[in-house]
């Protein structure tokens, strides 16, 4: 159960991020196997001026259009699951959305399975 964080500038349309937790999630499917219809997802739309993104940090020239993703997740995926997972995003965003792969930051936050509640003050995976 993938919990999916993105922080953008605002200024985009409700279009644009609709689609962009969709193909987030698409990209989860195709390359960490995550459930169908597994969709947790939150966008925060920023202020101009309440965003960094380090310039060319890294030697990558990223722009003003910088996306920020940040997806929690049951640790146990393999370095190139997730380098699958980096691929597919920047691929998916730029062929459909038009964002520049260098303007995508993505952060992986690995947990436990008991650190997950999905309702009703449950820890449904603690015992999986």
């Amino acid at each position: 159960m993938p919990f999916t964080q993105i922080s953008i500038t605002k200024g985009t349309t409700p279009e644009f991020r609709t689609a962009l937790m969709e193909q987030i999630y698409l990209a989860m499917r195709e390359s960490i196997s995550i459930p169908e219809d597994d969709r947790f997802a939150t966008i925060t739309e920023l202020e101009p001026d309440n965003v960094n993104n380090s310039g060319n940090y890294a030697g990558i020239e990223r722009s003003n259009n910088i996306v920020f993703i940040q997806i929690t997740l049951n640790a146990g995926r393999t370095v190139d699951q997730k380098k699958a997972l980096y691929a597919a995003i920047a691929r998916r965003l730029d062929t459909d959305l038009n964002v520049r792969p260098e303007d995508i930051v993505i952060n992986l936050v690995e947990v436990s399975k008991e650190d997950w509640s999905l309702g009703n003050g449950i820890a449904q995976y603690a015992d999986l």
